[in-house]
């Protein structure tokens, strides 16, 4: 099972000019492995649609995010993300996620952020570096 990072989410949902084709391609490839997100992802994807009043993209993304599994976030995932941010500086959404990974024994957590590759020990990855 592999975790999303939001930004990926935004890239090929929003057909990113620069990233939403390598980021959809790789998604194609990564089949048939299990895609997996949190309501986390759900809540950052959703939040620009939804304040700028984009209700066609909204609908795109909560379709597209259906498609996913979706990870609970338990207690065990906030302590985690809570060691995460004290070891590594990380922010609080990046902890969350790749804590949400870990507690879930996701094999890899896809990202284009550095930081959370360099925090996740070879499990975040960062699939547009």
């Amino acid at each position: 099972m592999i975790y999303l990072d939001s930004c990926l989410l935004i890239y090929a949902i929003e057909q990113d000019p620069l990233f939403g084709s390598r980021t959809v391609a790789a998604l194609a490839a990564a089949a048939p492995t299990r895609l997996a997100i949190s309501s986390l992802a759900k809540l950052e994807c959703l939040v620009k649609p939804m304040r700028d009043g984009h209700l066609v993209l909204q609908q795109r993304y909560e379709a597209a995010l259906a498609q996913l599994h979706l990870l609970d976030m338990s207690d065990a995932v906030f302590v985690r993300a809570a060691e995460l941010r004290a070891r590594f500086g990380l922010k609080t959404p990046d902890a969350l996620h790749l804590a949400c990974a870990q507690t879930h024994g996701c094999s890899a957590l896809w990202t284009h952020d550095d930081r959370l590759a360099k925090a996740g020990h070879g499990l975040a990855v960062n699939i547009l570096a």
